[in-house]
């Protein structure tokens, strides 16, 4: 595989009721013997990372959540090669505490443990635990001095820093993780794309259309420039690889007719307030439909449903205009896992080496 090639993700289903807020039936289970296998399987597929999900509350079909950065760490122990991205919080995590967690793990996996930091969308989760909610630009305020911290800490002895929301003292982690692990972010609006351009490694954001990516990853990349500063774009996508194009759609079809309607209109009103609340008004699920919001991060927007064929091409397509991650649901994980890298992921490789050939013959 080439340094250049499109890399691959799934979404680690650590928490009940799959990736979609419906009553279909599914074959994905939350429990660690599922999630162990899963990586395996997705491993030997070709999946560089597996993204851990971190709940604190119940809702929306998710009644039952395992913690992410213990089942990040399990999940690594039961493979070889796949990267696990533990998903943090600003405010539940201190950055010192997750400082020293990531690089135990980092030494215990040979450095395969990275971070995707959640500055918060959902206001009941964080005073059911007694958690201060900000504002919304404040609360990416945070999450970028949470990520300071965090290479400070990772990068430095004697570490110091005055910040608004956090301040250290000549503080020494040792030791520290055997190298800096890759920071992931999410989000859509002004000040998440904004605080990616200057502090993250990667960042992610929800399905939508070719189009509509562009425009966030040309935003995005000239700020960065701007900022002397590389950012590397993941998009989030709920794949329905089928053996016909029907089969695909109908599918899709039967998982919106069985809608949760209760959980995804509650879920609905509480992620178009987030979105609302950015000073633009357009942040994450702000456009989004009841049939988008079926899969929690629009990632019925972004099309890969089809034929292996359709969506390879398709993938492809996203990478031309400048995506270098697929962040991947599934209906049924593990078989659906093995089926993506049995049939899609190879076309995609192969597509790939097309266009560089013929780029290097131009």
């Amino acid at each position: 595989m080439s340094q250049n090639d499109i890399k691959f993700a799934y979404w680690v289903p650590n928490v009940s009721g799959g990736l979609v807020v419906s009553k279909i039936e599914q074959r994905t289970h939350w429990d660690i013997d599922y999630n162990r296998k899963l990586a395996q399987i997705a491993e030997n597929a070709g999946f560089e990372y597996a993204l851990s999900q971190i709940r604190f509350t119940a809702g929306y079909g998710a009644e039952y959540q395992h913690e992410s950065v213990a089942i990040s760490h399990a999940l690594l122990a039961s493979t070889d090669k796949l990267r696990v991205i533990a998903a943090i919080l600003p405010g539940p995590w201190h950055p010192a505490v997750l400082a020293k967690q990531i690089s135990t793990i980092s030494h215990l996996t040979n450095g395969r443990i990275a971070v995707n930091i959640v500055s918060g969308w959902f206001r009941g989760e964080f005073t059911a635990i007694g958690e201060q909610w900000l504002e919304h630009d404040e609360r990416y305020r945070r999450s970028e001095e949470f990520i300071d911290v965090l290479r400070g800490i990772w990068t430095q002895d004697d570490f110091t820093y005055k910040g608004d929301f956090y301040r250290f003292h000549n503080y020494s982690l040792k030791p520290k993780p055997l190298q800096t692990p890759e920071i992931f972010q999410g989000g859509s609006s002004r000040a998440a794309r904004d605080m990616a351009s200057r502090a993250s490694d990667w960042y992610f954001t929800n399905g939508n259309t070719v189009e509509g990516i562009k425009a966030q990853v040309d935003d995005i990349r000239a700020k960065a420039a701007a900022n002397n500063h590389q950012v590397k774009v993941g998009v989030n996508a709920f794949i329905i690889a089928r053996d016909t194009e029907e089969e695909a759609k109908a599918v899709l079809a039967e998982i919106i007719a069985k809608a949760d309607f209760d959980a995804v209109n509650a879920f609905g009103h509480e992620v178009k307030q987030a979105g609302a609340a950015s000073p633009e008004g357009d942040g994450n699920w702000a456009k989004s439909t009841f049939e988008d919001l079926v899969q929690y991060n629009d990632g019925f927007k972004t099309n890969l449903i089809g034929t292996p064929q359709q969506i390879a091409e398709r993938i492809v397509a996203l990478k031309d205009v400048g995506v270098d991650l697929i962040l991947s649901g599934f209906l049924h994980f593990q078989e659906e896992v093995a089926y993506f890298g049995e049939k899609v992921l190879p076309l995609v490789r192969e597509l790939e080496a097309q266009r560089a050939a013929a780029k290097a013959a131009a």
